[in-house]
């Protein structure tokens, strides 16, 4: 059949249309569409630089048909493939993108298998067209993710990672960098993040001699660190504070129960907040690792012979750092390298300090670590040096020590807390925390003045040695378990009536006061406080002395009064401190016994959380909370953590007026405000009267005085004699 004025030939989108729709009736047109197109490709052949339009028109018109005429398109395909394979640096750009979509068009209908699509494509990151490598780049990753959509095909995915993997190693370097974000891509979107991909990228990325393919991989090691955004939650569902304070329930408020109540909240939403908070993992990459130890190794090898970029080094410096505190490595020669590096004019002097700390953890000898401490405290905590040089390095030093807590001296330690009354607040305010940290996990390297009061849960602390593992067999504070939930109010008085009793007829023997029971006490002012804390360490101090005294009690009988009473308060301090001692082993008993017997509810875990709110709590007199500055170390250590510095604001007239001016930009002109329609015309008088002299209104002034109460009686009592005499 013979169409008499047959446009179909020139307008390919209408014949596509009409062929979807009638595959059988347009057999005659597809044909000669199709040796059209095996026409325009040998001619094509003869000169392959040029862009040919026609053919770029005809053989997506053959893609977009392919699946109505399968057996007639059967080798159209590798007839593409052919083309790109033969000619794939000398296409023209476009030519070349044109038949990369025609082939992903037949790759959607299956024409193509998924790996020879894709090892085409990998083959073409070659050329030298970075709009094409893009346009790859972005099509395998969709491909890659949309076959493992519904259900991994290992063996697929096996085949391709084995075939990029080998791509990491070509010489090209444009392939291979791809073929690496590629794969970075994949293990972000969850496609391929097994140890598989993790540890070619460690094997074969990080050690390239292509530099931009190594800072890839370490990038990816790095991970994505982003700031952490910390809620706040306010929410009520927490540890109720009046449960470790029952005996404020029945008590007048006052100022020092208000703070107290505060104080308690803040513990209890502390360890809630810590309690409730996921672990975040920034850098999830370096747990696939199979071999860490060998792999820090060489890369700090490589690191110590290479010429790369400061930059380049310390990202390295940086996966190291992050290897040893994560996998608790040994890797002695790092520690001396970065000694050599810790000095104040060193450039990013604050992330080696960094690299330092997160290279630090509990089994690194103190003997090894000992070159960065002193390198820190003699390059950074001198008085020669700035005090935010000092700060830092202090502040360093407790990053340091929050992951290894033997990694200074007595000496040192002591040496460094003494610039706690430093003249420079930031310099102080490091010092303190330094000494905050020591308070909570090894106090007894503090000096006595610096251990602070002791609470139930200092005295459950032990002196760790190298390698001792902190365990528990129990669950802590649950011993509260076996306390009654609910105490009535004249249960209470009795049994506060009976605790004065008893200390009154029986003075000399200690009273022991269940923890529950005892109210809590707050001073109101730090020198209260200070001066219990320095009258308890004096008299600990002299214990030794005191008990030979006491030993000799009758070759001496003359003693005064003061003497009497130093040696009774000794006697008290002693026997409580060994009842703490008691108590405390009483109650791991207890707690170890329930943990046995007992399965843990909700209720029961609330009560026990209380229970280790006021062990923080119970004896401590510093309006500070206990809790609020304890150091958490985390795996990766916050740049922010040591770049902490308190600067004091400037009050010069240049400070002052800039902070006036910097709070007046968004805010409304202040003052009188003028609302003329016309500023030309005149002001009313009282207007004008602002601006005259003094002198010139003050008669007017007067009348502005506050009368006095005999002045009122008088105008008052005239007033009423003129209404008398109106009527």
């Amino acid at each position: 059949m013979v169409r008499h004025n047959n446009q179909l030939p020139n307008n390919l989108t209408q014949l596509q249309n009409l062929i979807k729709r009638d595959p059988e009736s347009y057999k005659e047109e597809f044909n000669q569409q199709l040796a059209h197109f095996e026409t325009t490709l040998e001619i094509f052949n003869l000169n392959p630089t040029q862009y040919n339009k026609k053919l770029d028109e005809q053989s997506m018109f053959l893609a977009q048909v392919a699946q109505c005429y399968l057996d007639d398109m059967k080798f159209f395909p590798q007839k593409i493939i052919d083309i790109l394979k033969s000619h794939n640096t000398t296409l023209h750009n476009d030519m070349r993108l044109a038949l990369c979509k025609c082939l992903i068009l037949l790759r959607n209908k299956n024409f193509i298998t998924p790996f020879d699509l894709l090892e085409l494509f990998f083959n073409l990151l070659k050329c030298q067209d970075k709009h094409l490598r893009e346009f790859l780049k972005t099509h395998i990753i969709t491909d890659i993710k949309n076959m493992n959509m519904k259900h991994k095909d290992m063996k697929f995915n096996s085949t391709l990672q084995n075939f990029m993997f080998s791509m990491l190693r070509n010489s090209d370097a444009k392939a291979a960098k791809l073929s690496l974000d590629i794969l970075i891509e994949l293990y972000h979107k969850n496609i391929w993040n097994d140890q598989k991909t993790v540890n070619i990228i460690a094997d074969i990325g990080c050690f390239s001699k292509v530099t931009k393919v190594m800072v890839a991989s370490l990038k990816f090691f790095l991970g994505r660190d982003e700031a952490e955004k910390e809620e706040n939650s306010d929410s009520e569902d927490e540890v109720d504070p009046r449960d470790t304070m029952i005996a404020n329930k029945f008590n007048k408020k006052t100022r020092k129960r208000d703070k107290m109540v505060e104080k308690v909240k803040k513990v209890a939403k502390k360890l809630k907040k810590k309690k409730e908070k996921a672990p975040v993992f920034n850098f999830s990459a370096l747990h696939l690792l199979n071999n860490p130890q060998g792999f820090a190794e060489k890369l700090f090898k490589l690191m110590e012979s290479s010429n790369e970029r400061f930059e380049v080094k310390l990202m390295c410096l940086d996966v190291i750092s992050r290897l040893i505190g994560l996998h608790n490595l040994f890797l002695f020669n790092y520690y001396p390298f970065i000694a050599r590096l810790l000095l104040p004019h060193q450039r990013e002097v604050t992330r080696i300090l960094q690299f330092a700390a997160q290279a630090s953890h509990e089994l690194v000898p103190a003997e090894i670590i000992e070159p960065v401490m002193r390198a820190i405290a003699n390059n950074f905590i001198t008085e020669r040096n700035s005090t935010d040089v000092m700060a830092v390095g202090l502040n360093a030093v407790r990053e340091i020590c929050a992951r290894c807590p033997l990694a200074i001296t007595e000496d040192l330690l002591r040496d460094l807390v003494q610039y706690k009354n430093y003249k420079e607040k930031s310099v102080m305010m490091a010092a303190r925390s330094l000494i905050q940290l020591y308070r909570h996990s090894m106090p007894t390297l503090l000096h006595k003045k610096d251990r602070g009061r002791p609470t139930e849960a200092s005295l459950e602390l032990k002196t760790k040695k190298y390698g001792d593992m902190d365990i528990k067999d129990y669950v802590p504070g649950s011993e509260v378990l076996l306390e009654k939930k609910d105490i009535t109010e004249d249960e209470k008085k009795k049994k506060k009536g009976n605790k004065k009793k008893g200390n009154e007829s029986d003075s000399d023997d200690w009273v022991d006061v269940n923890s529950d029971e005892s109210e809590i006490d707050i001073s109101d002012s730090d020198e209260d406080s200070d001066d219990g804390e320095e009258e308890e360490e004096e008299v600990v101090e002299e214990e030794e002395d005191n008990d030979e005294d006491a030993g000799s009690e009758d070759n001496q009988p003359e003693r005064n009064e003061a003497n009497i009473d130093n040696v009774n308060t000794r006697k008290t301090l002693k026997a409580k401190r060994k009842l703490n001692k008691e108590d405390i082993a009483e109650k791991v008993e207890t707690a170890r016994n329930i943990a046995m017997e007992t399965i843990f509810t909700d209720d029961d875990f609330k009560r026990i959380d209380a229970a280790q709110v006021k062990k923080h709590v119970s004896g401590v007199k510093r309006n500070k909370s206990v809790v609020e500055d304890e150091e958490e170390s985390g795996e990766l250590v916050q740049l922010s953590a040591i770049e902490n510095i308190h600067k004091k604001r400037k009050h010069d007239k240049h400070a002052r007026l800039e902070s006036v001016l910097k709070g007046r930009e968004e805010r409304n002109k202040f003052g009188y405000k003028d609302r003329r329609k016309n500023i030309h015309c005149s002001k009313t008088n009282r207007e004008k009267r602002k601006t005259k002299n003094y002198q010139m209104v003050k008669h007017k002034a007067k009348g502005k005085i506050k009368r006095s109460f005999k002045d009122k009686q008088i105008a008052f009592r005239n007033y009423l004699i003129k209404q008398k005499k109106m009527k």
